[in-house]
């Protein structure tokens, strides 16, 4: 590799100010799997989980702030967060996605820096495995 590769994608991955290039912080350290977002980086953390509704509100929270995160198949993911209750309903929300890859694992380890409401796409309802977020609520 060339000193000029190099630089080349230093400058590709952390954009360059002067030229108007900004970096893609999601799309570079996290996988969009559908209903969630999960950090590739085997040590990466995610300082807050933003809650995305299909109606365009999103809540951000700190993971230093939820103090319990509970699963109930039958209820969905509830977090603790202050004091005030945030619920995720939908199915599939502890299913393998891929290969070590479950929703509500990856909130328990801060590997989630996203969830969103699902859009009702047929692709995402005839698929019986995908994990897909019905509703969001705080």
């Amino acid at each position: 590799m060339t000193d000029r590769t190099i630089l080349q994608k230093y400058v590709a991955r952390n954009g360059d100010p002067a030229a108007g290039v900004v970096p893609q912080a999601d799309s570079e350290t996290a996988d969009d799997l559908g209903a969630f977002g999960w950090l590739r980086g085997i040590r990466d953390r995610a300082v807050c989980l933003e809650l995305r509704k299909s109606d365009g509100n999103i809540l951000a929270v700190s993971y230093g702030y939820i103090d319990k995160a509970e699963f109930d198949p039958s209820e969905g993911i509830t977090l603790s967060v202050s004091g005030q209750k945030l619920r995720i309903k939908g199915r599939n929300l502890n299913a393998e996605v891929r290969p070590t890859v479950r929703l509500f694992e990856g909130l328990a380890r801060h590997r989630v820096p996203w969830i969103r409401e699902t859009d009702r796409s047929p692709d995402l309802r005839t698929h019986d495995h995908a994990t897909v977020i019905d509703s969001i609520e705080w």
